[in-house]
């Protein structure tokens, strides 16, 4: 029981970031790779603001905000400097890598590019949204047991409310027709540029979410837990489009989300398997080459069918 619900709450916390991705990816047509420095980004926010003793609620708030800036500054450089975007991505990733080790060398760390607030002499002072003293007083007794996985899953759920909200406003239908037709956006006298740059704000904004949410319920960051980010998010993403795209009623939110916790799922069992968790990185790898490859044969099979 313990394994499925570590794998629920690990899927639906990467599913957060799985959005973010659904955005550059599926309707941006954008290969964002900041995502692998976005995401310690919001971890890092996260933890300086809890060790320093902010609301965790606060720290969420502001771990998104930094992970707006970051997709503005990515956008900038693509638009405005005219830089190709796989490399905005990667200048972007590069820098945060800096910006992230300078966060957490700043705070309580005393120069470590890492922090943990667990089993501390101030641990009552570092409360996360999943401790007694947090979000989990509100439950009846019975539901303890389950806190970790509901909080997550109503963080997840308003996530995509207001996402799915977006896509239907004036805006929304303009940041699909950006990946779509850039010429109609053009004709409709709109800037494709601020169209995808505001596309990259709200992305990054909810991978940092991501990375914060995961920190909290983790009680720790460290500077490499953003490595291969991308390839998960483009994953859970991939297999929820796969699975679900025919199927007009099921939206992409719910898709990406979906595909998150199937993708949690697979790496829980290769663990269960036996591999070892210094392989996990060659496991992440081979599922994405398995998913993009059924991906290629089944758009190719789309278009003989045509």
């Amino acid at each position: 029981m313990s394994i499925i619900l570590n794998t629920l709450e690990q899927g639906l916390i990467y599913a957060i970031m799985a959005m973010g991705v659904l955005i550059t990816y599926s309707i941006l047509d954008f290969p964002d790779l900041s995502v692998d420095g976005t995401f310690p980004l919001g971890a890092a926010v996260s933890a300086v603001m809890i060790v320093n003793g902010h609301s965790p609620v606060l720290a969420l708030c502001l771990a998104a905000a930094a992970g707006a800036i970051a997709g503005l500054l990515t956008g900038l450089v693509h638009v405005r400097l005219k830089v190709r975007d796989l490399f905005s991505g990667i200048i972007m990733m590069t820098a945060l890598y800096a910006v992230n080790m300078h966060i957490a060398a700043g705070s309580l760390t005393m120069g470590r590019a890492n922090l943990t607030f667990f089993n501390t002499p101030r641990q009552m002072k570092y409360v996360t949204i999943f401790d007694n003293n947090g979000l989990v007083n509100a439950f009846p007794e019975f539901l303890r047991p389950y806190s970790t996985l509901i909080i997550v899953l109503a963080i997840v759920l308003l996530v995509k409310l207001l996402l799915d909200l977006f896509l239907k406003t004036r805006a929304g239908y303009l940041l699909r027709a950006v990946g779509d037709n850039e010429t109609v956006v053009t004709s409709l006298a709109q800037d494709k540029g601020n169209i995808k740059i505001m596309g990259l704000v709200i992305a990054n904004a909810f991978v940092a979410l991501s990375g914060a949410v995961l920190c909290q319920q983790q009680h720790t960051f460290e500077i490499s837990m953003g490595t291969g980010s991308i390839a998960m998010a483009l994953a859970s993403v991939i297999i929820g489009l796969n699975l679900f795209g025919r199927l007009s009623f099921v939206k992409g939110t719910t898709a990406a989300i979906i595909g998150s916790i199937i993708y949690k799922a697979c790496v829980a069992l290769a663990i269960q398997a036996g591999v070892p968790s210094s392989d996990m990185k060659l496991v992440t790898a081979f599922l994405f080459l398995i998913i993009l490859s059924i991906s290629g044969v089944q758009r190719k099979k789309a278009k003989l069918h045509a």
